[in-house]
């Protein structure tokens, strides 16, 4: 039994933040990362379109916390431990420096998701953490003083301490090894996905986005944001947002249900109209397809009046009171059913995982089996975009490491 060895399963955020950390706190410590692929950091790699997605440049915990459907009370304790600032700090002190956009999201300087890469390979190299790529495990063994960790190869490692960040599996068969360990799992299903209209005609203004609010109907699930249509259907950060909020609603509809899209999220059907009564005077001899008055893309404008059944040649004077009220329905309540789904990018995120209640927040260690430990999506929790996800983590990783490090003296 190796009486001062970590293995850390999974070559992504948490994992890699556990070993390095783990190995630098604790000058004793063998730390030994597995892989199952031949690929370390790919989430890294791919998220923010290729520049990573640090983490959310949030005023404080509470208002992080509110940003995961699942998991809130839980990143509530955990960012007690180690937070947004805590995370830049990390960074900076390696030579890295954040950004924070508009929105919120925070990227590397660089606008590079390899710069992260090459710190976290760097301190890796520095603090002699063992990684071992196309390495997969197939089980958890309890021994009377720590783990074996069993390979596909039916070698086994002794160690001590075990951390797992194997992310989130799309299946629930993919936990039986972390089953077999007397833990409880919550059904994964997919959340940040987007919506799919096979055959609608709105998938001809693909490219088109623009802020609106979305509903769900029949649900209470309503996000606001910008929303890009696509040649499948609806894409974009409302969409996203609303997929990981209903992630287990839209399930249960076997995602087939109608997105409700109002495109000028200040105005109703009431609003608009009396707008529309005023435009027949202000701008009536006029024609309805030259110019919208609100702002909206040209090209989605002129779908909305086909729609509508309005003729091209119409004008603002003209407008009969049927067509009107049906452009008042695309413009404010555009209705788009969606059959199916389509897993965002390589940036799939799955909500389920691990119980929480079997975790500690406070330490990532299991409350079921000794030196045992969780991080990152394996777990029960998962946020929206915005660099959430990748703060929980950085703190699930940071916290491990840390409590390890404390347990090796």
């Amino acid at each position: 039994m190796k009486d001062n060895r970590l293995v850390v399963i999974g070559g992504g955020a948490a994992g890699f933040f556990c070993a390095v950390n783990a190995a630098r706190m604790a000058k004793s410590l063998e730390v030994i990362l597995l892989e199952k692929s031949s690929k370390l950091l790919s989430k890294v790699k791919v998220s923010g379109g290729g520049r990573c997605n640090v983490t959310h440049n949030a005023p404080d915990i509470l208002y992080m916390s509110k940003r995961y459907p699942r998991g809130q009370h839980f990143v509530k304790k955990s960012f007690g431990h180690f937070f947004v600032p805590d995370t830049i700090q990390w960074f900076k002190e390696r030579g890295v420096s954040l950004k924070a956009e508009p929105d919120g999201r925070m990227f590397p300087v660089t606008d590079s998701s390899q710069t992260i890469i090459d710190c976290l390979l760097k301190e890796a190299e520095k603090y002699k953490v063992q990684i071992r790529t196309n390495t997969a495990v197939s089980g958890l063994e309890k021994t009377a003083d720590g783990w074996k960790v069993w390979l596909d190869d039916e070698n086994a490692i002794e160690t001590k301490f075990v951390f797992v960040a194997a992310g989130g599996y799309p299946q629930a068969d993919k936990f039986g090894w972390l089953q077999a360990t007397g833990h409880g799992i919550v059904t994964p299903l997919p959340s940040l996905f987007t919506f799919n209209m096979p055959g609608n005609p709105i998938i001809s203004l693909m490219g088109v986005s623009s802020v609106a609010v979305v509903k769900i109907a029949g649900t209470k699930l309503q996000e606001q944001g910008p929303v890009l249509i696509t040649h499948w259907g609806l894409s974009g950060p409302a969409i996203l947002r609303t997929s990981a909020w209903g992630a287990r609603e839209l399930a249960d509809l076997n995602y087939q249900f109608t997105a409700i899209v109002n495109w000028l999220p200040d105005q109703n059907e009431n609003s608009l109209r009396e707008q529309l009564q005023s435009l027949r005077f202000e701008l009536g001899g006029q024609k309805i397809y030259n110019k919208n008055p609100f702002g909206l893309p040209q090209r989605l404008w002129q779908f909305m009046l086909e729609q509508s059944g309005i003729a091209e040649d119409a004008r603002w004077a003209d407008l009969p009171s049927k067509e009107q009220h049906k452009l008042i329905k695309q413009v404010v309540a555009m209705e788009c059913p969606v059959k199916g789904k389509t897993t965002f990018k390589e940036e799939f995120v799955t909500c389920g995982g691990i119980k929480l209640s079997e975790i500690d927040p406070n330490t990532m260690e299991s409350k079921l089996c000794p030196q045992l430990y969780f991080g990152g999506e394996v777990m029960d929790v998962d946020g929206i975009t915005g660099g959430f996800n990748f703060q929980h983590a950085w703190s699930s990783g940071y916290i491990a490491a840390q409590t390890i490090a404390n347990k090796m003296g």
